[in-house]
């Protein structure tokens, strides 16, 4: 049964926004679909959808807030980074139309898409990070870390694209002869051992939870992940998010060595683990909804259990392309669910 809340998901098309859909399809939250391909998957999985401009054109703000409005959405999470900037800076247009963003403050979001600004607030704030070194303003001949260790996209970059381990002097300098332009990458120390990515609710500067999952990668997403209650990265990660305070989910990803916990990535949203982490019961788009809409404090019971993923069909109506193709959205009665 609906509680007569509405709330609205973009980037469906990818693993971050269906990731939500899957999270808020058990709840009695009624969701609107968005996306920017009318062939994004989960715009057939809700009964009312939209196709949308994509973050970079000058219609996408006032196309998603109109359809906001018609909707009578109230709060709306986005699935994709590139919608992050444009978003943080319009928050106050979205609030005089009744609606909530769950996205955090410029600040928070350019720190989550820099990596060396990222390692740079993180130091001053005291926490461990690996050793990271701008390409801009380091000589690719000459950098300061022991083999093997990673290049990675200063700005931007997700699912590992453009990202490098390197291993050798002779792997890079084949990477250097291959022609790779370096000044927007990082240099960063290697640390060995498990990788861990965990969610969080936050508002007002206070953490109200963690997850912690350790996680098994395959072409950059998380492929298998096992809930784990860590005392030692639920604390150190509760510290660097109430140092930075994000609004709303906060994703945190680092590896542990030596008995130290080493951040190389922020990401100011919900993520791919969105979902798996619902399963395990901590439900960030619910908790949030609830924090927000119906002033509930975030309530939580996490169990340790093995998610294991795999790739899973879904069938759709030609019929019901053609008439997203043509209308730009789409009504059904009883959407197949992811």
């Amino acid at each position: 049964m609906s509680n007569g809340f509405r709330i609205a998901v973009s980037g469906t098309g990818g693993g971050a926004g269906q990731s939500v859909l899957k999270a808020l399809a058990e709840t009695d939250y009624e969701v609107v679909a968005l996306d920017g391909e009318p062939l994004g998957t989960g715009l057939y999985t809700t009964n009312t959808s939209y196709v949308i401009p994509y973050a970079n054109k000058p219609d996408f703000i006032d196309r998603v807030i109109e359809i906001c409005q018609k909707e009578n959405i109230k709060i709306y999470f986005p699935g994709f980074d590139v919608e992050l900037p444009i978003l943080t800076q319009n928050v106050e247009r979205f609030k005089a139309a009744g609606i909530t963003v769950v996205v955090s403050s410029p600040e928070v979001v350019e720190l989550s898409d820099n990596k060396q600004l990222t390692h740079d607030v993180l130091t001053q704030h005291g926490f461990n990070v690996p050793e990271t070194y701008s390409m801009a303003e380091t000589d690719p001949h000459n950098i300061p870390l022991d083999y093997p260790f990673i290049l990675k996209e200063r700005v931007g970059g997700a699912r590992s694209l453009n990202l490098h381990k390197v291993k050798s002097k002779e792997q890079l300098d084949t990477l250097l002869e291959s022609g790779i332009d370096l000044s927007n990458y990082v240099a960063q120390e290697y640390i060995d051992g498990d990788e861990y990515t965990c969610g969080s609710v936050n508002f007002d500067g206070t953490c109200y939870g963690v997850i912690v999952m350790r996680r098994i990668l395959r072409d950059g997403d998380t492929y298998k992940c096992f809930s784990v209650r860590d005392e030692l990265i639920e604390t150190e990660v509760k510290k660097i998010l109430e140092a930075i305070k994000p609004f709303g989910a906060c994703n945190v990803q680092l590896r542990v060595r030596d008995g130290k916990v080493y951040v190389f990535e922020i990401n100011a949203r919900c993520s791919g683990t969105t979902g798996a982490r619902a399963l395990c019961g901590f439900n960030e788009p619910k908790m949030i909804a609830d924090f927000l809409l119906q002033s509930k404090q975030p309530e939580y019971d996490i169990k340790e259990l093995s998610i294991l993923r795999y790739w899973k069909e879904l069938v759709v109506e030609n019929s019901l392309v053609e008439t997203m193709k043509a209308n730009g959205t789409l009504t059904q009665e009883n959407p197949t669910k992811l």
